[in-house]
């Protein structure tokens, strides 16, 4: 299996479309969704890509009521944890976590975390062996119990 979309729910789909494009690097496309007579944007990461809904949208989705900041997810950067450092600084987008060592799907990588325009808590991991290396072990992780 692979990973194919989620749903972003905004507040302000302007400023969620320019986050994600500009600091995330997406491909923001219009009129790819549709539900009735409305069509939302569509975030382009590659492969996969998130619906982005308003909150006000007057969408009445199956599995859950639409809440801007209740997402959770983590982006890989494709180089050193340095540079998500300093590109998401330039974009004044605040670290509020780390770096760290994370578990991610492609085994141990290093971890920054910030929020988006709707305090979603977003994370970019690094595989880039220095920054694994570098990246102090996380103190919030500790060992399953049973």
């Amino acid at each position: 299996m692979d990973f194919d979309h989620f749903v972003i729910v905004a507040s302000d789909v302007e400023m969620t479309l320019q986050f994600y494009r500009d600091v995330l690097g997406a491909e923001v496309r219009d009129a790819e969704w549709r539900a009735g007579e409305s069509v939302f944007p569509v975030l382009h990461f590659g492969r996969w890509k998130a619906n982005v809904h308003a909150v006000d949208g007057g969408i009445e989705l199956v599995a859950h009521v639409p809440t801007p900041g209740s997402i959770d997810a983590a982006l890989v950067w494709p180089g050193p944890l340095v540079d998500a450092i300093r590109h998401l600084a330039e974009h004044d987008v605040e670290v509020i976590y780390g770096p760290v060592k994370q578990p991610g799907a492609q085994g141990v990588g290093a971890s920054v975390y910030f929020r988006d325009p709707d305090e979603n808590l977003l994370e970019l991991i690094s595989y880039d062996s220095l920054s694994v290396r570098d990246a102090p072990d996380d103190p919030m992780l500790r060992p399953a119990t049973h």
